[in-house]
């Protein structure tokens, strides 16, 4: 029984133990299988045949993005082209823009910063003095310069004006003999601090042939037909705008037309004591200097007589003038008046110079001086007063302005003659006035 127990307990074990065995072995085999299968088929079994290797259809996308680019190419790059040139404009554009408002900016800015110096000056507290001692104040301070304006004029004045002024004369052909009479009793008179404004080449080149000093300006539409073809008056009006620039480099310019012939050296006989400074068209004191003209209605009884102040107006076509803000507002009114209407320049001129403010209009609150009219002489003084006088005849005017008279080369000439020259009888052949 002991013996049936045992070999029974045996065989069950043993059973077992097969069993335990073909497991393992099954295990084995399943194993080794998926590891021969994963060897040959390493994407999958399925998706071997349709999917290809990742190499290949990495190369393949980029064979077709490679076609595709140089097929679409030219329009591509000719439409970038377009859009880099459309841009480019844009930018330069918007660049000039940003340019002219810094421009405008900076420009306001100076204004604003010498209006307010100027409040600042006129602002401060004073003590006025005893009776009969107090003076108000009569010069503007200058305008900071600007050489930015205009670069190339800034350097041209830098060599020739003397003391930050000069003489400046505009001049195109239409005056080329006149000018040539003016500048050379300038030389003669020995006055280095001069220029001449060429309108058109043949002023330039007549200039430079005879070494007198010239600033030949920039083309500007407009402005140069004037320049070029405009007679005595069209070039008076230019004459504002471009005076403009002078100012704004900080330079006072004694404005010269060219029928004026120069005895002596203007600079010794200039106050400098206000903004515009300028010989007169009056021919005595009174009509020089202002007189109180009555003014006689006898429809209104016992006020009867209503009292005028009165002065004969300053010659536009010699005036000396300073870098200052009311100065430089003075040329832009002008400018602008002269280029809305067909109006005298002469008149606009001594309009904004002495209409005060009343309503509706704010005046030009700019400092004025006339000059002698004996030193500083018109046409009329000289032919029909001071030739005919011995004591008057003997005085050396600077300068004479054959402003009167329309055969103004001629008288010019005689001018000459008679106080260069030191004939006597130069004057005598011209009538007092004009022919017509």
């Amino acid at each position: 029984m002991m013996s049936g127990r045992r070999d029974g307990s045996l065989m069950r074990n043993t059973g077992q133990s097969l069993r335990g065995s073909k497991i393992v072995v099954a295990v084995a085999i399943g194993i080794l299988l998926g590891c021969v299968f994963a060897f040959l088929y390493p994407h999958g079994f399925f998706g071997a045949s349709t999917d290809p290797p990742i190499q290949n259809r990495r190369t393949t996308k980029t064979s077709l993005q490679v076609g595709s680019s140089q097929c679409e190419s030219p329009e591509r790059v000719n439409m970038l082209k377009l859009e880099l040139v459309s841009e480019s404009e844009k930018n330069a554009e918007l660049k000039k823009q940003v340019r002219e408002l810094k421009e405008k900016l900076r420009l306001s800015e100076q204004g604003q910063d010498q209006a307010q110096k100027q409040v600042e000056v006129l602002s401060e507290p004073r003590k006025a003095g005893p009776f009969g001692t107090v003076k108000g104040l009569r010069t503007n301070p200058p305008v900071v310069p600007d050489d930015s304006v205009n670069p190339r004029l800034a350097k041209i004045l830098e060599k020739i004006a003397v003391r930050k002024e000069l003489i400046v004369c505009l001049a195109n052909a239409n005056v080329k003999e006149m000018l040539e009479v003016w500048y050379a009793n300038i030389k003669r008179v020995g006055i280095p601090n001069y220029l001449v404004v060429a309108l058109d080449d043949e002023i330039a080149n007549l200039c430079k042939s005879n070494d007198v000093p010239f600033y030949k300006r920039d083309p500007d539409e407009g402005v140069d037909v004037i320049a070029r073809t405009g007679g005595n008056h069209a070039v008076s009006g230019l004459k504002f705008r471009i005076l403009r620039e002078f100012l704004q480099l900080g330079y006072s310019v004694l404005l010269s037309d060219v029928d004026i012939v120069y005895l002596q050296n203007p600079f010794d006989h200039i106050y400098r004591d206000s903004d515009v400074e300028s010989m007169t068209d009056g021919h005595n004191n009174m009509t020089a200097y202002g007189y109180n003209d009555v003014f006689d209605e006898p429809t209104m009884g016992w006020a009867r007589y209503a009292h005028t102040m009165r002065i004969w107006v300053y010659n536009s076509g010699f005036f000396y003038i300073r870098p200052t803000i009311p100065s430089i507002e003075l040329l832009d009114r002008v400018a602008d008046r002269l280029a809305k209407s067909n109006a005298w320049d002469q008149a606009v001129f001594n309009e904004e110079l002495f209409f005060p403010s009343h309503p509706g209009y704010d005046g030009l609150h700019a400092s004025k001086r006339t000059m002698d009219f004996y030193k500083f002489m018109n046409s009329k003084v000289l032919f029909k007063t001071v030739r005919k006088d011995d004591k008057l005849s003997k005085l050396k005017p600077v300068i004479v302005h054959v402003n009167y008279h329309p055969d103004k080369l001629p008288r010019m000439k005689a001018v000459v003659e008679f106080y260069v020259s030191g004939n006597q009888d130069a004057l005598k052949a011209f009538p007092d006035g004009s022919d017509w």
